[in-house]
Parts: structure tokens; sequence; C-alpha cells
């Protein structure tokens, strides 16, 4: 008895919104990509887009060979767990759907399994790609896929096995990078790709691609030793990293095994506020502004763009006003609430709030100076950036745990912001003086399961021009 391996996948920028799906067949033992399915199916919830997925993917292993076996990988536990039969499916969508699947190949024949979001890259395109196709008022066609291009191609590692599991694209485009990298045959690099992926962003709006980038071989024991040595940076591009010819890879570059997918935080600063154009200091002890008009339209304007990406999967906010007003404008586009963290306030200026950079310099030039000089000095009455740092460090491990493995975007200030970039990094604190953060601007981090964070984007602000 033959056996393939169906991966499926399906989304909705807007959830319910725009939806595709795509579904990949792929032989078992070889790892040969043997059939791909994609369809842009109009408006849909990402569970319909995803059960959908499902069925193109079973009917296309059925019609290879009805009497095959079929093991499913999904990196949709709900529908992974309800046709499994653990879980009871009770949305009345969800029903015909299931049976639908249910009825293209017996249940002894099919088996599922739940696999990350990293590891089901071919179909995760493949969906994009019918989305895509759908934006431009067309229908996805096989001949435009370039989805295939992105897993290890068949008998890549010599004995006519795979260069890697069945569907893992991890390492993208395997053949072509093994060739420049003159790797060996049978290693490839191992890598992951940021939740912000080209095809998820669509072509004509995409505000930056999303990396590959390759991970370190030591695993590091904390976080914060990782920050030192990031994985790689990739503004619009793509960056890629070989395979070692040492014997022990430099931290942050070589093979590694599979750690899923990473935690994508995409990090929106506020809109303007009357005090923005006026460069004042505004921070958690101030007025607390809330948006001006034209933070307003910024708002509007960064939410139509994260709802044409699609890949925002939760929200959460400073407390600030200023925050709250971008988060529920950006999050009512979504469909998704908006939950508070605290540690994501800005800084406490103290006596510094509302006065101009010159202002303080004329009134307080010796405090200003130390405060330049030391992130452990604070403003007369306010918080030390070495202060902001601890609670802000706080808040992302509490966020890490709490999204492992998903895109979530975090509303937030100036100092936040570019303290995630600088631990990222490995950067100094004199750094958070030579960073750009414009208002509305949109910057990502991935974080790894080893420890390893990669900045992905920084400062971006094509969605308001």
């Amino acid at each position: 008895m033959r056996e393939f391996i169906v991966e499926a996948d399906g989304g909705s920028r807007g959830n319910p919104g725009p939806a595709g799906y795509g579904a990949v067949v792929i032989d078992a033992e070889s790892g040969e990509t043997l059939a791909e399915a994609a369809e842009y199916i109009g408006v849909a919830t990402n569970n319909v887009a995803e059960y959908k997925g499902l069925v193109a993917g079973l009917k296309a292993a059925h019609a290879l060979d009805p009497a095959a076996s079929v093991h499913v990988r999904m990196d949709s536990k709900l529908v992974v767990e309800q046709m499994s039969g653990r879980w009871k499916i009770k949305h009345p969508d969800m029903k015909p759907l299931a049976a639908e699947a249910a009825r293209v190949l017996p249940g002894t024949r099919v088996t599922y399994e739940w696999i990350p979001r990293e590891k089901n890259k071919h179909a995760d395109r493949l969906a994009n790609e019918a989305m895509d196709a759908g934006k431009r008022g067309e229908q996805w066609s096989p001949s435009a896929s370039t989805a295939e291009l992105d897993r290890p191609a068949a008998g890549a590692s010599g004995a006519g096995t795979p260069a890697g599991p069945p569907g893992d694209a991890a390492a993208g485009a395997a053949k072509a990078r093994a060739a420049l990298a003159g790797a060996s045959a049978g290693r490839g690099t191992g890598g992951a790709e940021a939740g912000f992926t080209a095809s998820a962003l669509g072509a004509a709006g995409a505000v930056a691609q999303g990396a590959d980038v390759a991970k370190g071989a030591d695993v590091r024991a904390a976080r914060s030793v990782a920050a030192s040595g990031g994985s790689g940076v990739s503004l619009g591009g793509t960056t890629t990293g070989g395979a070692a010819a040492t014997a022990v890879p430099p931290v942050g570059w070589g093979a590694s095994a599979d750690l899923g997918a990473p935690a994508t935080f995409v990090l929106l600063r506020h809109g303007e506020t009357p005090l923005t154009p006026q460069k004042r200091f505004s921070g958690s002890g101030g007025s607390n502004p809330s948006l001006s008009d034209v933070g307003r339209e910024q708002a509007v304007r960064v939410a139509a763009a994260l709802a044409a990406r699609g890949t925002v999967q939760a929200v959460v906010s400073s407390p600030l006003l200023r925050c709250q007003e971008t988060a529920r404008t950006v999050a009512a586009r979504l469909g998704l609430d908006v939950h508070l963290e605290e540690g994501l306030r800005e800084t406490d200026f103290g006596d510094w709030e509302g006065l101009t950079f010159a202002e303080v310099r004329e009134r307080q030039p010796d405090a200003l100076t130390a405060w330049l000089a030391s992130p452990d000095v604070a403003p007369p009455g306010g918080e030390s950036f070495t202060e902001v740092t601890t609670r802000v460090e706080a808040a992302r491990e509490r966020l890490l745990t709490a999204h492992a493995g998903r895109t979530v975007l975090l509303v937030t200030h100036v100092t936040p912001i570019k303290t995630l970039v600088r631990l990222a990094l490995g950067a100094p604190p004199e750094s958070l003086f030579r960073m750009e953060l414009s208002a509305a601007s949109l910057s990502a981090v991935a974080y790894y399961a080893d420890g390893n964070a990669s900045l992905r984007l920084l400062n971006d602000t094509a969605h308001l021009r």
C-alpha cells in the first residue's frame, strides 16, 4: 500500500476576510511532491479555509491512489483534534466540512498530526498564493506557483532520501543554497522563516519580506546570553546562511535541529498625539494624551495594512491612552481583542514630561548630561533606562510564554520598542539614541526556542505613504 503525506493550510486576511487554502501531497518514501492544490474561496474564516485545504489535500491523494494510506500534517490544532475525534465539532460551519473530509477516504487509512507552522510552509505558501491571486481578481494557477521552490528537493541528500522532513521548507530553496555554499551532499542549513512572509504580505503591498535566517547549532542557556549573537537581520530582503565548514559553527549560524515556529512580535509605535510633532517628552508620568486627528488616521492606515497581511493572531497594548486608541483601531479591523500589558508603558520622564529637549537643556543641563551619559541615571522624579529595560524584559518573557509560536502585535512606545530591538541585537544601551522610530511605524522581532532573537523589520512606514 502506498503512503502519502498531506500537508494542508488555510488563511483569512481579516478572519473573516479574503481567504484561501493550500494543500500538497508528498510521497512518504521519497519526499517527492506529487500534487499541489490551492484556491481563493472569497470571504471566510481561518477555520473554514483550513478545513477546505484538508478536503482538497485528501481529494488530491485519493485521485493519485484511492487505496493509499494518508498521514495528514497541519498546524491547525482545531482541525487535527476534531478530525482525530478528540474534540467535538460544535460550530455549524465546521460540521459539513469535517463530514466531507471524512468521506474522502476510510478513517482507518487516515491519521492526523499537528505540526508547528514552521513545518507547514509549503501549504502556507500555496494558501497565500491563492489569496494573492484573489486580490488580483484571479484564481491560483499551478504554472505560476513558486511554493515548491521553498522546500528541499527529493533526493537532495543522496540516496533517494529528502534533504529534510517531508514538506519541511525551513532551509528554503535547498538545492540553490547547497550549490552556493558548496555544502556536502545531505547537509543543508537549519532555518526558520518569520511570521512576516512575502506571500503573507502580498506582493503588491508588501512592506518587507520575511527573512530565512539560519540559527545557531549551539543552543544557549538563557535569552540574556543569546541576545549577544543575533541570528541575522533582513530589512526588505532575504538573509541566508550556508552550512558551516568548521566543526563548531559560529554563534547564530550553521545547521541546527528544527526549533519550531518562532514567536514573532510585531512592534507598532502608537500614532501621533498633539505632543509628537513638537518633540516633547511624553512618557507614562505626564498628561497621558490621546491621539490627534493625524494619529487616528495613521491608526486606520496601519490597521488596513495589517489586515491585508493577515498574520497577526493577538493584540497587546500599553495601558496608556494613545496606545489603547491605536490598538483598538487595529484590533477592530482584525476582529481581535486588546489585552493590556503594564510592562509596555513608556518611560516615566519625571520633571521633564511635556518639555522639549531644548527646554530641558536650558533648565537642567547637568541632569540632562548625566542622563545621556548613563542608562542608570533617571530624569528627576522619573525612571532610568535600566529600570525600563528590567520591566520590558519581564513583559517580554510573560508574552513569549503566553504566545509561543504565534505572531503578536505589541502596540507600545519609543523606548520599549527600541529596548526590545536593542536586546535582540545585543546592542549597548547607547544604541537607544541611534535609532529612528516614527509614529505608527512597524518593526518586528522573532524569538526562537533556543533563546536566539532575529530583527526582521525596523521603523517601516510604507503604509503611511
